[in-house]
């Protein structure tokens, strides 16, 4: 994918520049166009769809009360299965053997002229407020800068972050590499673009806000040196600096704890793909030109990503280093992300299934089965739990006939099981993540965290519909809406 002797950034030619360009955006789709998200939906998936939407609504309209109680058999055996499987890869995620932990005197035991050269892409667009604390993060990193090699991927005409970076004073391990206007403007493409200049053997991205741990990159050689060769990445823990804000960022914090703490490694020792997180993943550098790369069209490519390494019959470990970043303090800007979040697992779903044997072949039954159950199911469920809490709603203030007929008694306790169990479950999940993290201060967020339920609803659907209306436009989040907690947010990540 890239040249054997990328270009030093700056003195790349114009003929270079349009072919990385081209690479960065239709790469994938060239070598593997089913692998890519170019195209939302492949023919076959599209008449699928609407046959089986005219298919119930036919039914609905010939027998309405059976095919609704059909409707709530099936979405009923959803949630529990979803449950069920959640519980259980919790249950892994105890397991302190689930996390690759490197002491510090471990990490700094290892000579500086044994680490490999190491590559950082931090793209970003539009964030002239974060630049300044990005360059001082890069350079807090405790290795050798004859070593590393960090670009700073920013797009041509994002005049606002280019000035920024320029009086922000970039220091000398940090280099700025324009990257050439084009859509889609994603992140991914300008992670491809970017690889083209990486003279790294390990390569990992970190946004612009990112406030890693500064032994975080020399963790992962240690832990890379542990594993076996079948290990791809190393997914370092994400949190945030300012979890205490309000209750959004509480919540928000609640999760993160609860999937980078204990979720993921459960994914882990159970052998299944593992969607990587947007940053702080930690790569073989010949392992992802291998695979293809970052898919340009794909606005959750981290997901992705993990997929196609699982599919290749590589896996993910997850690394006991934590990387500080700001969560969204603000309900529109939120649901802006985890829209994009939403759609982006549908987008990776839907490609992996366009040949599904293929996939089964890959994956094996319990890994297709987990992956279609957290890429699908968890933003259809979202969807679903709008139309479940209104019928609960309507049933409470009205009790109305129609409810009662729609669940039978054989439906009606199989459905309070998965309401109140699920609930109490979850929350304790979310309970114990935030007392093993240090977040025990999170009680009222952890408590009240159905109403952050019927926010990702609300993220869901708006994510289906773009989905289907603008399933490749990357809708931005702004960063930089707080300041970092009191102390110094990278002495708190150590």
């Amino acid at each position: 994918m890239t040249a054997e002797r990328p270009p030093k950034v700056g003195t790349e030619t114009a003929e270079f520049r349009e072919m990385a360009l081209d690479d960065a955006i239709n790469g994938l789709a060239r070598r593997d166009p089913m692998a890519s998200a170019a195209v939302a939906f492949v023919p076959w998936q599209k008449y699928t769809a609407i046959l089986t939407v005219v298919a119930y609504l036919a039914c609905f309209v010939v027998w309405p009360k059976p095919t609704l109680i059909v409707f709530s058999v099936v979405c009923t055996a959803l949630y529990l299965a979803m449950m069920v499987d959640r519980v259980l890869i919790f249950t892994r995620g105890l397991d302190a053997s689930a996390i690759i932990t490197i002491s510090d005197e471990r990490a700094l035991a290892i000579p500086d002229h044994d680490l490999p050269h190491y590559t950082i892409l931090v793209p970003a667009y539009n964030e002239p407020e974060v630049v300044g604390d990005l360059i001082a993060a890069m350079t807090a990193l405790n290795y050798p800068h004859d070593r590393l090699q960090v670009l700073l991927l920013l797009e041509e005409d994002d005049d606002v972050t280019i000035d920024a970076a320029r009086r922000s004073g970039v220091s000398d391990v940090v280099d700025v590499v324009l990257v050439p206007a084009g859509e889609p403007r994603t992140k991914p493409k300008a992670c491809n673009y970017g690889l083209h200049f990486a003279t790294g053997t390990i390569v990992t991205i970190f946004d612009a806000e990112d406030l890693p741990e500064p032994l975080q990159l020399r963790r992962v050689v240690a832990a890379f040196a542990r594993v076996s060769e079948s290990v791809a990445c190393v997914q370092a823990k994400l949190a945030f600096h300012n979890g205490s804000q309000n209750l959004l960022t509480g919540w928000f914090t609640a999760d993160y704890a609860l999937w980078f703490g204990y979720l993921l490694p459960g994914l882990m020792k159970s052998n299944a793909p593992i969607p990587l997180g947007g940053t702080s993943n930690h790569l073989r550098r010949d392992v992802i030109e291998q695979i293809g790369a970052w898919d340009g069209f794909n606005v959750t490519e981290d997901a992705d990503l993990g997929v196609r390494i699982a599919s290749a019959g590589y896996s993910t470990a997850v690394l006991d280093s934590t990387t500080l970043e700001e969560a969204n303090s603000d309900p529109i800007n939120w649901i802006r992300q985890r829209s994009r979040w939403y759609k982006g697992y549908l987008q990776t779903w839907l490609v992996h299934m366009r040949r599904p044997l293929r996939t089964y072949r890959a994956l094996g039954a319990v890994g297709t089965y987990r992956f279609t159950l957290l890429l699908a199911g968890t933003p259809i469920s979202a969807c679903l739990n709008m139309i479940f809490w209104f019928t609960t709603v309507t049933w409470l203030l009205g009790q109305p006939a129609l409810v009662v007929e729609l669940f039978p008694t054989y439906i009606y306790y199989f459905a309070l099981i998965s309401m109140i169990v699920g609930n109490i479950a979850t929350i304790y999940m979310y309970l114990v993540a935030c007392r093993e993290s240090d977040n025990a201060h999170l009680l009222v967020p952890c408590l009240t965290m159905p109403l952050y339920w019927l926010m990702m609803s609300v993220a869901a659907l708006k994510g289906c519909w773009q989905l289907i209306r603008n399933p490749s436009y990357w809708e931005k989040t702004f960063h930089g809406l707080t300041a970092p907690a009191d102390s110094d947010p990278i002495e708190a990540s150590k």
